[in-house]
């Protein structure tokens, strides 16, 4: 890896476009470099995994919305959408699946100085290699590249503590991601990188406060406008010149400002893209620095017996889990009994206190109206609060890091409990890393009652042999809901 250092430029001073990260990341992404076995095996599960959770997601609102959205746009070549039959213009299949993928927020994540779901990258890139009849070896090339593109951005720039959303890195590397996938010269995508950067800015508000549907939106947006960048770069179309570095550029004046400089991580030439192999999915359908700390709060539950005896919890962890999902956000919402599943989803105490009581986790039930407002529950999650250890914020940015923390609870009879995990079991450094088996196992569960049996087995056997499977192959894979689904929002298309 190339550590590549980058700053703010004044407009008297030139920087030749070579120089500048949107092309380095272009041509890291350009870069016909082999694909490993290993990494197109993680690439598999990932589009499992995808599909596992998507399958999970077709009948809440957000996802119909979305999907009734892309069938206004029909397409004789396209891009395929789940849940239904047919086609649509793979920009709408873009934003459609991803936000069926994210909607439970149940796929994989990279954590670093920045947060992603590096996952989101392939709905626009399976999107446009179908609609462009591109083979399964080209499908893993372009999610490779994108994978790559989104882990080294997170790797190197942080987004949030600017109060940017995490798309800003989903926008660049999706846009890489497709023009891998289509073998672009950098050139193109270079200006496809910058046009997506450009229009992907946007505030963290989305995860702020009473959240709503939009938070599974955005990568869907990300997507589209990465389909539509290329398009326009393709067609010789131009983006803002230089995107990162110029003087009223991204990181003048919505990054750090004119004298911040990053230092961005990327494969030098001829090396292989990796970066997928650093990433990890989930477990549970909650926020990813909740993982661990489901994990905790199961093994906890039997010791503690009774939470009425409980007087306190304090959860002492990372700088990061204490201020986007814990007590240190300052979010009242976070307490709300009658706050949105995606409000709920960004509480550690609530979620702490449902898996303390319940000793599991379910995408579903765990976030029902009825289970976030029984009233046993609300007092529990009264008495949880998180504070930040610097230990945990170390090992947060640690070499092998760690996203779990410590936990004391104080019962009302003065016995002290404490315990600690550093990583979810799932994670690949974890008590029960996820496999393949593991992957599959997930699939199943989820599309169980959604997917017939049958379009079970052909998808899991055809994206099997992803790396192998033809364009025509590749343009047939699909997963159809068991029951049609049919138009049920109106709008203007």
């Amino acid at each position: 890896m190339i550590d590549h250092s980058v700053r703010t430029y004044p407009s008297a001073e030139p920087l030749p476009r070579e120089e500048q990260l949107a092309w380095k990341l272009a041509a890291v992404a350009t870069d016909p470099v082999p694909v490993e076995p290993e990494v197109t095996e993680m690439v598999i599960n990932r589009v499992i995994d995808n599909a596992a959770v998507a399958a999970a997601s077709l009948t809440r609102s957000p996802v119909a919305a979305a999907r009734d959205q892309a069938l206004a746009h029909p397409s004789t070549r396209g891009a395929t959408v789940f849940g239904v039959r047919g086609r649509v213009s793979p920009e709408w299949a873009a934003w459609a699946n991803g936000a069926a993928v994210r909607e439970l927020d149940f796929h994989d994540t990279f954590l670093a100085a920045d947060y992603s779901h590096p996952a989101d990258n392939i709905p626009p890139v399976l999107a446009v290699a179908q609609h462009t009849g591109r083979t399964g070896a080209e499908l893993v090339r372009g999610i490779v590249a994108g994978y790559e593109l989104q882990v080294d951005l997170v790797r190197g720039i942080c987004l949030h503590e600017h109060k940017i959303d995490h798309i800003a890195h989903l926008g660049p590397s999706a846009a890489g991601g497709i023009g891998a996938l289509l073998g672009l010269d950098t050139a193109t995508v270079y200006q496809a990188i910058g046009q997506a950067l450009h229009t992907t800015t946007t505030t963290r508000q989305s995860r702020k406060g009473e959240i709503s549907s939009w938070k599974a939106y955005a990568p869907g947006f990300a997507g589209k406008v990465a389909v539509e960048a290329v398009d326009r770069a393709m067609r010789g179309q131009g983006a803002p010149s230089p995107i990162y570095e110029g003087e009223d550029g991204v990181i003048a004046w919505l990054l750090g400002g004119p004298k911040a400089s990053y230092t961005v991580p990327l494969p030098g030439p001829g090396e292989a893209k990796r970066a997928i192999l650093a990433t990890y999915t989930k477990q549970h359908s909650a926020e990813y620095q909740s993982q661990a700390l489901i994990d905790l709060a199961r093994r906890l539950g039997p010791r503690i017996g009774d939470t009425a005896k409980v007087a306190r919890i304090v959860l002492h962890t990372s700088h990061h889990t204490h201020f986007v999902i814990g007590s240190g956000s300052g979010d009242p919402q976070k307490y709300d009994p009658r706050a949105s599943r995606e409000t709920l989803d960004h509480s550690i105490p609530y979620i702490f206190a449902v898996a303390l009581e319940d000793g599991t986790w379910h995408h579903r039930d765990s976030y029902a109206p009825e289970r976030a407002r029984r009233a046993e529950t609300v007092e529990l999650w009264g008495k949880i609060t998180t504070a930040e250890d610097p230990e945990w914020t170390r090992r947060y940015h640690a070499a092998e890091p760690a996203f779990g923390g410590r936990v004391e609870v104080e019962l009302v009879d003065g016995t002290v409990l404490s315990d600690e995990i550093a990583v979810a079991d799932a994670h690949p450094a974890g008590a029960h890393p996820f496999t393949r088996e593991q992957y599959v196992a997930k699939f199943r569960e989820l599309a169980d009652g959604v997917i017939a049996p049958a379009d079970q087995n052909r998808f899991l056997d055809a994206v099997t042999r992803l790396d192998q499977l033809s364009a025509e192959e590749l343009a047939a894979l699909e997963l159809p809901a068991a029951t049609e689904l049919t138009t049920t929002t109106t709008g203007l298309f």
